[in-house]
């Protein structure tokens, strides 16, 4: 009798040996699976664009395209309506920023400013006047971190901080947001959609951001209005002293073209 007990207790515990091994490693393989999902959700994607000559609509890339549509995001408007949309980063104030907001307000047009904490602290009148003249204040985040490296937390923070920020000095409810330095993820459009945002990418640009590459006032309208297409969202860097000097004149060309600067407000799928 003693020998069937004991028999009896060895089995029982070889059972419960191979049914916790069982649990533990279906755990694992279920967190594993979890992992990698995240993984390729949050994997880096850098906005970029492949132009097409004669003023057709370049070519977004079919990824950048479908995550973009997905959150109801804004790239390129549709090919039918000579519409096009300006929209400034706003890093920081380089001293050129208020004659843009006269030229903007010369032509009658209305603007896009994307800013940073940084921005809103050093130049709160600009932001103001931004507000007064009837442009559209945009999120750049806090800081300007790369927005696939943050964690969630990280992330509504950069956002949300600078979203109560403006909100507390203007009473102005921010909803456009520009990912710092075109980067993104499938995780981080989902996340800024979940925040209320619309996260707003470009479909024209050019390498206007270094201020070390100035004085190219005539590769700066070529680069501009050759580039020019319906449905377009013009990037431009306020920082740039070319831009400053070369904004009314394209303006007026953009519009001799026939095209008609819209707000991101009236934007058109």
């Amino acid at each position: 009798m003693k020998k069937r007990k004991i028999f009896r207790i060895i089995l029982a515990s070889i059972f419960v040996f191979l049914f916790s091994f069982v649990v533990v490693n279906s755990k694992k393989e279920t967190t594993l699976q979890v992992s990698n999902q995240d993984l390729v959700d949050n994997k880096k994607i850098e906005w970029g664009i492949k132009r097409c000559d004669n003023h057709l609509q370049p070519d977004l890339g079919s990824l950048n395209k479908q995550l973009i549509d997905e959150v109801k995001g804004i790239a390129m408007g549709n090919n039918q309506s000579k519409y096009v949309y300006l929209s400034f980063d706003e890093g920081y104030e380089a001293g050129h920023t208020k004659r843009i907001l006269e030229t903007l307000k010369q032509n009658n047009v209305k603007a896009t400013f994307f800013i940073t904490a940084h921005y809103l602290n050093t130049s709160e009148e600009l932001v103001k006047q931004m507000i007064d003249d009837g442009h559209i204040v945009g999120n750049h985040t806090v800081n300007h971190k790369s927005m696939p490296t943050l964690t969630d937390d990280e992330l509504k923070k950069e956002i949300m901080d600078l979203h109560t920020a403006v909100h507390e000095k203007f009473g102005y409810e921010m909803k456009y947001l520009r990912p710092p330095k075109g980067e993104y993820s499938k995780r981080t459009l989902k996340n800024s959609q979940n925040l209320g945002y619309t996260t707003v990418m470009w479909s024209l640009a050019y390498d206007d951001w270094d201020e070390k590459k100035q004085g190219r006032t005539e590769y700066a309208k070529k680069k501009i209005l050759d580039n020019i297409h319906n449905g377009a969202v013009i990037l431009l860097h306020p920082n740039s002293s070319d831009n400053t000097q070369i904004l009314d004149y394209c303006i007026k060309e953009i519009k001799n073209m026939g095209y008609e600067i819209k707000s991101l407000n009236e934007f058109e799928r």
